[in-house]
């Protein structure tokens, strides 16, 4: 119950403790008055862009919430099942129910290993997930070094993971599907290709894989090739529960919002990151989309909070980093529009800069939790139109 004179605090749930959600967390302390309460399924934040680190052995990907979260915000442990829009309420798997004014939804992306490929659910590992990425490191310390691996995969986090592991002295194939790379310029994409070849990468550029066997894979064509572990990294999925909470969604289960992140059902409901599509027209998953975004969200959230009218989304990626290795990577300059332009920044300048990226996604969301606002987010304005193809590319986290 409230003293006299005090104002009920505003109770904000946060899902989803990733990079978009857990920096929305910490700006929403710009109003003391906003009761949040972060909701992850994991005790520790992980550090997505370097799950092929962790798995090569070259570097770790979690992180302490301690370190991370303002004062005063609650950490709940747990996986949502419902959000009940009717009573306001976000359902736990344990049973409990949390009250919610607003709720940040920030559920993330996770692994998509189709059903349409056989054995490749039972026989692929993904590595998209903290979950999956140590059953990967499990796997590999028990294979010899000379072990056939077959990442499947021609995206960035397919070339990463590649990349990290023939650096390691693996026996990597990687099998494109279509293109090696299709978000960089052709440059880049030649330059990628290079340092794959120099350090024994097999490039299958344009080879599908149509079955995944315990000992190998099957190629669509019809060829056979040994596989002792086989790494799936085509692509990423959303959770389900924006749609088993009875809220519109695009085709791969994105939450549909207006320009301002607010879901076009509920305004109650503010998304941010891999799992919104604002006006159904998704921004890449990335690292680099979701702090902003969810930035913009809290905004939004607080802007409703006050009576005043949010402000829509100007974001612009502005390229793409990719690492070969821990001694060189590529930065793929982009328009404003996130397509690529025919300059690049490779080698250990690459490296440096890349190692630079993944330090701030961290940074950035340590900076909010000590003083929330402090960093320049976009103040809205119209988004630049997008082509859908573009719109729709899902690629590195």
């Amino acid at each position: 119950m409230s003293m006299p004179g005090q104002h009920t605090p505003h109770k904000v749930v946060v899902i989803g403790g990733g990079y978009a959600g857990t920096l929305a967390a910490n700006h929403l302390r710009m109003r003391a008055d906003v009761d949040i309460t972060l909701v992850n399924p994991r005790p520790e934040f992980v550090d997505r862009i370097r799950l092929h680190q962790f798995v090569a052995g070259t570097g770790e990907a979690t992180v302490d919430y301690g370190t991370l979260l303002g004062e005063g915000i609650q950490l709940v442990v747990g996986s949502v099942r419902r959000i009940d829009t009717t009573a306001r309420t976000v359902r736990l798997a344990s049973g409990r129910a949390l009250d919610y004014d607003y709720v940040v939804y920030a559920v993330g992306s996770t692994a998509a290993i189709p059903s349409s490929v056989p054995g490749a659910a039972q026989f692929a590992v993904s590595i998209a997930e903290l979950e999956s990425a140590q059953r990967l490191r499990a796997r590999l310390e028990e294979l010899p070094p000379d072990a056939p691996v077959t990442v499947v995969g021609g995206g960035l986090t397919g070339v990463e993971t590649a990349a990290e592991l023939a650096e390691q002295g693996r026996r990597v194939t990687l099998v494109c599907g279509r293109t090696l790379a299709p978000s960089l310029s052709a440059p880049g994409r030649r330059s990628v290709a290079k340092w794959l070849s120099r350090h024994g990468v097999t490039v299958l550029e344009t080879a599908v894989v149509s079955e995944v066997r315990p000992e190998g894979v099957v190629f669509a064509d019809g060829a056979v090739r040994a596989s002792a572990l086989t790494v799936w990294a085509a692509g990423f999925g959303v959770p389900g529960l924006a749609a088993a909470s009875g809220l519109r969604t695009d085709a791969l289960g994105r939450l549909l919002t207006d320009e301002t992140l607010t879901s076009v059902d509920d305004d109650r409901i503010v998304a941010a990151g891999d799992a919104a599509a604002p006006s159904g027209q998704p921004l890449r998953m990335s690292c680099q989309a979701a702090a902003p975004l969810g930035a913009q969200a809290a905004n939004t959230v607080l802007s409703r909070i006050a009576g005043t009218e949010p402000a829509v989304i100007d974001l612009a990626l502005t390229g793409s980093c990719v690492s070969l290795g821990r001694r060189a990577a590529l930065r793929q300059l982009a328009r404003k529009d996130d397509t690529a332009v025919n300059v690049y920044v490779n080698g250990r300048i690459g490296a440096a800069y890349k190692e630079l990226t993944c330090k701030l996604g961290v940074w950035k969301i340590r900076r909010e939790a000590r003083k929330p606002g402090s960093l320049l987010w976009p103040k809205g304005g119209p988004r630049p139109e997008q082509p859908a193809a573009a719109t729709r590319v899902v690629t590195s986290p």
